[in-house]
């Protein structure tokens, strides 16, 4: 299938909450229909640290026929791991969202994981039908999808059954259901049909894993299910993942999917014509949907062939491509052909935001459609709270302002000098670090209490999408805590960040670098905590993002496709050494020749460095060798 492109965007009404108003007022005088103000309402459905749960994630929601909300998620009991011990739970409202019930348990897991809901409705019978996956808590093992129904709206529920005829044997991966809602369709020869969709991914012969998205649909109200259209990436660094689904006003269905930051962007796309039995093409990109790695949620909001002025698709999801906050819906008024940038969508947080789910939950003949949001959300950190938005259409179309600012100048304090030639950045020696002897001449002394080293973020220090070299050498002898030796930028899953940091009491080091399109997780045996000197060097290249401690390589994979700074419209943060940039796992011990190239270095560039700690020049971005320390000015 060719994709059509179109260079003119539907417009935008860009009307001030006053502007509404007075046209409201004028409307009423005349005797006509008021119009729409823009409103929105939230509120907190799941808490950490509440009912027994350590976190909440993976929100799903659907409105019951009774004109329930039903919001699912999973409770996880012991920590936010995605494999442990998780409960499927369920929290119901009975006033489109303004308020929510008791917590209830739709299925426990006793110590294995059940999750990833994926609930549908069939608005001809009342069922609610609901699609989760099941797996081991602990160790490996495979991940099976189940199936529930309830025909009381979500109070009683079937006992699980397990779904083995959506999967093939070779689906031996992964497997997970959605997670977001299923949909039913309305139009065409397929009218009734309950469609659901999954990710699958096998092993090819070499090893690699093959992933895909297939399609179940259900024409008996839920009670048969078959396996029907199941296709991966048009190209073979197309990584398909989690999926969502809406039908068009002619009858096909569109999926969009998560990409694994393997492509162009991190969103994908495929049709299927025929009710959902195959796609027209494999999945194809949708770059235009900037985002980080992570789940999404489609909606129709309106149509025309049910008498609405224009049709009008909602997507939601993060819009700081390099970190999962700023929570926007942008919408397509062209049947999901071209969407809003997120500047012209509407963002509902600019704070931390992950997974997502919509619902349509009524038409007020005043507000006009009404809709809500379920989304993973926080104050000072994502998880912290499932939050629930209602909103009407005329407050999706309200300005947003512009995003928060970015970080404050740093305060004034002691420095110590940059010997890059060229660059002269400032860094600043916090909270008292003292010079000792170092490896080479005088290193930093940080006390692992309060000591850091901060360079404010700024462009000579950007290594965006290139190659770079970063490396110190770095001595201490701790046996418990956290400590960082670098971290660069940001903080949270998925987010654009560098960093490596030493946990003794695991014996290993460990670092990632992220870019919200994927991240290399790294991990290093051995702690390093013998109280001596040893050289540490985090390269990147094209291809591959490798570590070296004392000129031995311990880790080598694949770099991310991404800048390191992606997002850093949405505001950046400092690079600090011997603390994560919030200001905890502080690293008590010795820093010297903390240097940053924009290049990858030779090994035997690498190797003078180490043993005669040459000056080596070429898009050396920063030195620092820690020989003053200024006082402040």
């Amino acid at each position: 299938m060719t994709r059509q492109r179109h260079s003119r965007r539907h417009p935008r009404r860009l009307l001030s909450t006053m502007v509404i108003a007075a046209m409201a007022a004028a409307l009423l005088t005349s005797g006509t229909a008021q119009a729409a103000e823009p409103y929105h309402e939230e509120r907190a459905v799941y808490t950490a640290n509440t009912d027994g749960y350590f976190c909440f994630r993976i929100p799903a929601i659907v409105r019951a026929t009774n004109g329930d909300l039903l919001a699912f998620a999973e409770g996880r009991i012991d920590n936010c791991n995605d494999r442990g011990d998780i409960d499927l739970v369920l929290k119901r409202s009975h006033d489109g969202g303004r308020t929510w019930g008791p917590l209830q348990v739709v299925s426990r897991g006793n110590g294995d994981t059940h999750g990833n809901p994926m609930p549908i409705v069939d608005e001809r019978t009342g069922r609610v039908v609901l699609f989760t996956t099941h797996n081991p808590g602990t160790g490996s093992g495979g991940r099976v999808p189940f199936l529930q129904v309830s025909d009381d709206h979500g109070v009683t529920w079937s006992a699980p059954r397990e779904m083995t005829e959506l999967m093939l044997p070779e689906w031996s991966a992964w497997y997970a259901t959605g997670p977001v809602h299923a949909i039913q369709l309305k139009r065409g020869p397929h009218a009734g049909r309950l469609v659901m969709s999954a990710n699958h991914e096998s092993f090819a012969s070499d090893g690699r894993r093959i992933a895909g998205v297939h399609l179940g649909y259900s024409d008996d109200g839920g009670e048969t299910w078959h396996r029907g259209a199941s296709a991966g990436g048009a190209e073979d660094d197309i990584l398909v993942n989690e999926s969502t689904l809406v039908e068009l006003t002619d009858g096909r269905i569109y999926v969009n999917v998560r990409e694994a930051g393997t492509a162009e962007g991190t969103r994908a796309y495929a049709i299927s014509s025929d009710g959902g039995e195959s796609y027209d093409a494999p999945f194809q990109m949708v770059p235009e949907l900037t985002m980080p790695v992570v789940q999404g949620a489609l909606l129709r909001l309106t149509a025309t062939d049910e008498g609405d002025a224009r049709n009008r698709i909602l997507f939601s999801g993060p819009a700081n491509p390099g970190k999962r906050e700023a929570l926007t819906i942008r919408s397509s008024y062209d049947e999901a052909q071209t969407w809003e940038t997120w500047q012209e969508g509407k963002v509902i947080t600019w704070g931390p935001g992950g997974y997502s789910d919509l619902v349509e939950i009524e038409t007020d003949p005043v507000a006009g459609p009404v809709a809500g949001v379920l989304y993973e959300g926080g104050v000072a950190a994502l998880y912290e709270v499932i939050q629930f938005v209602r909103f009407n259409e005329a407050y999706l179309d309200t300005p947003n302002g512009s995003p928060p600012d970015l970080p404050p100048p740093p305060e004034p304090g002691p420095t110590t000098p940059d010997a890059a030639p060229r660059y002269d950045n400032t860094a600043y020696v916090r909270n008292g670090a003292t010079l000792t002897e170092g490896r080479y001449g005088t290193g930093i002394a940080l006390d692992g209490v309060d000591d850091h080293v901060e360079v404010p973020y700024n462009p000579n220090v950007d290594l965006e999408d290139n190659q770079f070299t970063i490396m110190t050498w770095f001595r201490y002898s701790q046996t418990t805590g956290s400590h960082v030796i670098w971290w660069f930028h940001q903080v949270g899953t998925g987010a654009a960040q560098i960093w490596l940091r030493a946990e003794p009491a695991g014996n290993r080091i460990r670092g990632v670098v992220g870019t919200g399109q994927g991240d290399a997780n790294i991990t290093i045996a051995g702690a390093y905590n013998d109280g001596l000197w040893h050289h540490v060097v985090m390269q990147r290249t094209a291809t591959r993002v490798t570590v070296l401690i004392d000129g031995a390589t311990v880790a080598n994979l694949a770099a991310p496709r991404g800048s390191v700074t992606t997002g850093k419209e949405f505001g950046i943060g400092s690079i600090h050494l011997g603390q994560r940039i919030d200001g905890v796992n502080r690293f008590r011990g010795t820093l010297d020749e903390f240097r940053i190239y924009g290049r990858a270095l030779t090994p035997e560039e690498l190797r003078d460095i180490r043993d005669h700690n040459v000056p080596i020049a070429g898009q050396l971005r920063l030195r620092l060798p820690f020989t003053t320390v200024n006082p402040e000015q």
